[in-house]
């Protein structure tokens, strides 16, 4: 079966993800080094919860995140997309990235984080996106920052029983 292309980048597309591609995504979230930001490698029942998520995400809003597949060999790689996270200040659409360590350090991330903001600010007409990042994680910050977003306030998130310092990075459609 073939999944329709939502964003395309030079190397890669971006697709919904379904059940289908549970095995690529659970090696991504069952990554311990790469679950630093949460704390844990995630469960079997964490996996399919995360899955469906994303899948009630497209009917209700109609993005969340996608699964990102290299156009070369059609290896799943990792997953970007747009989320709604709450905030002590409100709503924001954050823009969230997954890749699994085997591509770590060959610019997916942000070939994908950079099309998905090209989406959000021309595809839907958003304001502003940004990326909530836990404080300490060098790489996301990186992409952030590459991604031409700047810190913009922050919050604790309680979260797997840990308190987590997080800084929220912005960008604007639209340079004030």
């Amino acid at each position: 079966m073939t999944m329709e292309k939502l964003i395309e980048t030079d190397r890669t597309y971006l697709r919904r993800m379904s059940f289908a591609d549970r095995p690529e995504i659970a090696s991504i979230l069952q990554d311990e080094e790469t679950m630093y930001a949460y704390a844990h490698a995630f469960s079997d029942e964490e996996v399919d919860d995360w899955i469906s998520r994303q899948i009630g995400r497209y009917s209700e809003y109609g993005y969340g995140l996608l699964a990102v597949i290299r156009k070369e060999d059609g290896v799943l790689v990792g997953q970007c997309g747009l989320t709604w996270q709450d905030t002590p200040d409100g709503r924001v659409s954050e823009i969230g990235y997954l890749f699994n360590r085997r591509y770590w350090h060959c610019g997916y991330a942000i070939e994908a984080a950079s099309a998905v903001k090209e989406f959000a600010f021309e595809k839907l007409g958003l304001d502003t996106v940004c990326s909530i990042i836990r404080d300490g994680n060098l790489p996301s910050v990186r992409v952030a920052l590459k991604n031409g977003m700047s810190p913009a306030g922050g919050f604790t998130k309680h979260y797997y029983g840990i308190d987590m310092p997080h800084t929220i990075y912005a960008v604007s459609a639209s340079p004030a």
